[in-house]
């Protein structure tokens, strides 16, 4: 997929469209396509701008609950993506885990388990150890 044309390319069908030609005149002049010299038109009669449109970047629907999620886990810090994601149903917000993990990323929030405090590693003998054969 190639990128888009140079607001110069855009600007000189614009110029040829308002001295008179139609715009597919002005694409065929310019060879352009003539679908791109009518909506380059079309949005500088709109709003005055030539330059392309930004690509990409869609928004998370979890951002409209941004601050409700975010004050959550500030009073809970020790929840769960499950359980957020539970409490986000009960109040009728979608999402899934996955969603809400981008959510903290962008947000610059990390999910960690906290360690826990009795240990859940194998336990090693020591020293004082009993063995069964005393």
């Amino acid at each position: 997929m190639g990128g888009s044309y140079p607001g110069e390319m855009r600007m000189r069908v614009i110029g040829l469209v308002d001295g008179g030609a139609s715009r597919r005149e002005a694409a065929e002049q310019l060879e352009v396509s003539a679908s791109s010299a009518v909506r380059w038109v079309q949005r500088w009669r709109e709003d005055g701008t030539s330059g392309p449109k930004p690509r990409g970047g869609s928004t998370s629907p979890l951002e409209q609950h941004s601050d409700w999620i975010l004050t959550l886990v500030a009073e809970q810090s020790d929840l769960t993506l499950d359980e957020i994601v539970s409490a986000m149903h009960k109040k009728r917000i979608g999402g899934s885990r996955t969603s809400l993990w981008r959510f903290f990323a962008r947000h610059g929030i990390t999910v960690k388990k906290k360690p826990a405090r009795g240990g859940t590693a194998a336990s090693r003998r020591g020293s004082d150890a009993s063995t069964l054969d005393s």
